[in-house]
């Protein structure tokens, strides 16, 4: 009988198994249900690949991208294994040559993209050919609000119960909360044979900046590599046209990608990458996970990434062939808040943008750690590590100091203030600046005020970042971003623990001078601003339009800066007119207050914001007051919403004129006449 052992050498070349491979390989073999968690260049896909060729049947695998199927394919037929892809990517000759070797039984391993489990055709095929295993690669796509989701992956469970066969499932980074979903939804629940093999990749180095003329830190950190294969991630398509030219400027052999170009361009640069040496890509998120290229030497963020998961995917690119491999990761106030509003204007229900924002203070806490990154990092994932002596916090220690005064003083203000603002504002009050806002609340009369002077503006903000990386307080995303306290500060308000911060990081904040950014609100309003555009895509994704067609940004704006209380409020508002004020006014004065707003009548509503709608409210308070007469005992007499509303329009001058109002009359005029007269002389 064939064994493993047998075929990892005779096939493969491998004389023995690298470390955790080889339990994962007996227990996907023996047809147990294995979830297997494995650092980039681990060895994952030989765990399915290996047994593949010992099971009978064919192994079914599933990959989120065609470039790294294509991959696997062209190295396994080198190694004399039958396997075929079917794939978008297919000329009608590969796809013959797949269908004809299942049709004659050859085939051993079958790639298919998630997207073609939404047709019944292939599931009618998968049926047929006798599958006994089915395998999945980058099983994190499964997660719902994870980095890399997938939506089809959702069907693989339903595809492993409709073919009662065992399902491996394996990635390089799933947290507990991801790991629970891949549970949840490939093996419906049922734990499988869970395989967690350290997160470590110990020939990375890692290291952490702080913004500081971020084009020349990447351009210096690829001069001292020049030759070298390396990838920098940034945040926007134009940043990675934009920092490739400036490295061709500076004698680099770069070249961008990112989602807008073309499919063939992607390709071609894909291509390149794979088969050229020194080749350096500066690329959106969209480049990477595909590239099955061993020798990346360097991986750069020049903006801050999403996540740890992410950051942990992306630098895990780099020296999968196990040679020395070194990363640098740029980050700054405006990528925590780049970060903030892209989860603040997601379509997450609150729990998950609460939990993103928490993912994110990890990465934060993780760019402004106090000691060994490698510890950092992986106890995020729940391993304990030594010092690593391999990222930059080894090499040259933080200068630290102890920093309980400061926190508590920060975390007073936030009590004091009832947990409903953000840094912006916290800020002015620590070291005692009376905006606009400050006195308007009062706020220049608490007991915080002014006592934090020994810190200014940008060092208060390195302070608050940092307690947002000790998990100490959190954006909450139903008060637009207000810091709220965690459990973890109550014993440092109470003096029961200290805590240690970077005088390094306040330090170079004090010291760093970058040009001021034009924001189109402050920053206590921008928070509001990001929710009430996030409403705005929902509504244009719902109704098919642009989203300058429900508001444009400049009214959204005026909305977050007003804050209208109430349907007159927002009709005030500029572009808010009665039309939009019907179908979107009660919708977006709900984002603003929290809380549906009071029914209108859609007459009064009709004459929202104008001097009309406040005499009309004045005229329905006396009506009601005066309904049963002076006495309270009269006979019962209301007028009509029309009628009011006609009044407060017109607004008749006399007894006389009042009683020609539709739907007054004589009697109505006797009862309201002089009270209404009154109100009106008033306006």
């Amino acid at each position: 009988m064939t064994t493993a052992q047998s075929l990892l050498s005779s096939v493969f070349g491998f004389d023995e198994f690298r470390p955790g491979q080889e339990e994962i390989v007996d227990a996907v073999t023996n047809g147990k249900n294995t979830l297997a968690i494995m650092p980039t260049g681990g060895g994952k896909s030989l765990c399915f690949q290996l047994p593949a060729l010992v099971r009978s049947g064919v192994t079914v695998v599933i990959s989120p991208l065609i470039a790294l199927m294509r991959d696997q394919v062209r190295a396994l037929k080198e190694a004399g294994v039958e396997a075929g892809a079917l794939t978008s990517g297919n000329t009608e000759e590969e796809t013959a040559q797949v269908f004809e070797a299942l049709d004659a039984g050859r085939l051993k391993l079958l790639y298919l993209a998630p997207e073609r489990l939404a047709n019944g055709g292939t599931m009618n095929m998968l049926r047929r050919i006798g599958v006994s295993l089915i395998a999945v690669d980058e099983a994190h796509c499964v997660s719902a609000w994870g980095h890399d989701f997938r939506p089809d992956y959702l069907k693989i469970g339903e595809l492993r119960e409709l073919l009662d066969v065992p399902l491996a499932a394996f990635t390089a980074t799933a947290d507990q909360e991801t790991r629970d979903e891949i549970v949840e939804r490939l093996f419906n629940n049922v734990q499988p044979e869970t395989f967690l093999h350290g997160f470590d990749r110990p020939n990375i180095h890692l290291k952490f900046e702080a913004k500081d003329g971020p084009r020349g830190q990447i351009l210096a950190f690829a001069a001292a590599r020049k030759g070298q294969p390396g990838i920098v991630y940034c945040a926007s398509r134009a940043k990675t046209e934009a920092l490739a030219k400036a490295l061709r400027d500076a004698g680099h052999h770069a070249l961008h990608y990112h989602g807008g170009m073309q499919a063939d361009d992607r390709r071609i640069v894909e291509s390149r990458f794979q088969r050229e040496d020194g080749l350096i890509v500066t690329a959106t998120v969209a480049f990477g996970m595909g590239i099955d290229k061993p020798d990346i030497r360097w991986v750069a963020h020049a903006d801050l990434p999403k996540s740890i998961e992410t950051y942990y995917q992306e630098i895990g690119r780099a020296g999968r062939d196990g040679a020395p491999a070194e990363t640098l990761t740029l980050f700054g106030a405006e990528d925590v808040r780049l970060r903030r509003t892209q989860i603040d204007e997601g379509l997450a229900p609150p729990d998950r943008r609460m939990a993103d924002h928490a993912r994110l203070n990890a990465l934060l806490g993780l760019a402004e750690a106090l000691r060994c990154r490698r510890q950092n990092l992986l106890s995020y994932f729940d391993e304990d590590s030594p010092p690593c002596g391999n990222c930059d916090l080894c090499e040259t220690p933080a200068d630290i100091f102890d920093g309980t005064i400061a926190v508590r003083k920060a975390l007073s203000a936030i009590l004091r203030t009832n947990e409903y603002f953000g840094a912006g504002h916290l800020i002015d009050i620590l070291i005692g600046n009376v905006s606009p806002k400050v006195r308007e609340r009062g706020h220049d009369a608490l007991p915080t005020f002014g006592v934090g002077k020994e810190f200014n503006k940008r060092e208060w903000q390195a302070i608050f970042r940092q307690m947002m990386g000790h998990d100490l307080v959190r954006p909450d995303a139903e008060r637009y971003g207000a810091l709220r306290m965690t459990q973890a500060a109550r014993p440092l308000l109470r003096d029961e623990t200290t805590i240690e911060l970077r005088r390094d990081l306040i330090k170079k904040a004090s010291e760093t001078r970058t040009p001021a950014i034009k924001r189109m609100v402050s920053d206590e309003d921008e928070p509001l601003l990001s929710a009430l555009k996030a409403k705005r895509r929902a509504l244009a994704e719902t109704a098919r339009v642009p989203a300058y067609v429900v508001f444009n940004d400049k009214t959204l704006i005026e909305m977050a800066e007003t804050r209208p209380k109430n349907l007159d409020d927002m009709a005030r508002i500029g572009g808010v007119g009665a039309k939009k004020l019907e179908t979107y006014g009660a919708v977006f004065l709900e984002v603003i207050v929290g809380a549906a707003s009071e029914n209108m009548h859609p007459l009064r509503r009709k004459i929202a914001g104008r001097a009309s709608g406040d005499v009309f409210d004045k005229l329905a308070e006396t009506q009601v007051r005066l309904a049963r007469g002076e006495s309270g005992l009269d006979k019962y007499l209301s007028c009509s919403t029309s009628t009011l509303r006609h009044i407060a329009e017109r607004k008749p001058a006399s007894l006389d004129n009042l009683e020609r109002v539709s739907g007054m009359g004589a009697v109505k005029a006797e009862r309201f006449g002089s009270a209404f007269l009154e109100v009106l002389k008033e306006d």
